[in-house]
């Protein structure tokens, strides 16, 4: 078991001490309510050198009447938009966000996606950046444009279509990384209609944090992960959320555990509750 997808506050300082010119330190604040926020916070103080990736624009691809929330983007549209910011095919990027890293797993993940396997999470976010001492600048980073390319992919995907099918294959199992109450129906805010797709097990990606904010142990993961999914190989879990962002959390989490190989719903709850022919499932599972 290996949590080296993560990177601690100390790590960084290190590292960035040492002044690696193929480091690039991407902060990944957004709000799910307020898509302004993210780079206002930046405006207001991130760690020195970092550069800002939005989850509205360089993150996701452009929303349709049937799509959910947050589409993955055009694998080459991100890939420049990656190169942009100063990545290289070589250049070890470190992704964070304020604190829970769920927006920094979504960039981890897309990375892995389009192929690139050097990129790490802060563990704890700016907050336990700031909690070791480490400063905060308001200057913004100007990015040297990098040669980034598509690489193969290391992150699976499934389609609706295919989400849809399993229902009677049985082939994966569903893991849905929303709040309880929303995986349940109810309480639901964010999208038109409340429940989850059938069969889904719940497990709350918040489950995945110490209060600090920061991983629980590989161990304590492990344990955890196979208290809700049973003997079900990691490689036959498909993994999904409100929009495939929070999801991505728990397929960080499962890879800090040594329980790599799941597959992303990308487009999730808020696709699946926008099709005529989706059932929907409400309450716990018996």
């Amino acid at each position: 078991m290996s949590s080296s997808v993560l990177i601690d506050a100390q790590e960084l300082a290190t590292l960035q001490a040492q002044g690696d010119a193929n480091l690039l330190l991407v902060d990944c604040r957004y709000s799910l309510t307020d898509p302004h926020a993210g780079i206002q916070a930046y405006g207001q103080g991130h760690i020195p050198g970092a550069v800002h990736a939005d989850l509205g624009t360089l993150l996701s691809g452009p929303v349709s009447p049937r799509s959910g929330r947050h589409p993955l983007p055009d694998p080459q549209a991100f890939a420049q938009g990656m190169a942009a910011l100063g990545a290289d095919d070589n250049t070890l990027i470190i992704a964070y966000d304020a604190q829970d890293s769920m927006f920094a797993a979504r960039l981890w993940w897309l990375l892995r996606w389009v192929g690139h396997k050097n990129v790490r999470v802060l563990d704890g976010g700016l907050s336990a950046w700031e909690a070791s001492g480490g400063a905060l600048s308001t200057a913004p980073a100007r990015a040297q444009p990098g040669s980034f390319s598509l690489r193969p992919s290391v992150a699976g995907t499934m389609e609706f279509n295919d989400v849809l099918a399993n229902l009677e294959t049985r082939e994966k199992q569903l893991l849905d990384a929303r709040s309880p109450d929303r995986y349940r129906g109810e309480n639901e805010t964010l999208d038109p209609i409340g429940g989850h797709i059938p069969g889904a097990l719940n497990r709350f990606f918040k489950d995945n944090l110490a209060p600090d904010g920061r991983f629980k142990s590989a161990t304590q993961l492990r344990q955890e992960f196979q208290q809700v999914l049973g003997d079900t190989p990691p490689g036959s879990v498909l993994h999904q959320c409100g929009s495939g962002v929070s999801a991505c959390h728990n397929l960080l989490a499962m890879e800090v555990a040594g329980l790599p190989g799941g597959t992303l719903y990308p487009g999730s709850w808020s696709e699946w509750c926008r099709q005529a022919d989706a059932p929907v499932a409400r309450g716990s599972v018996a």
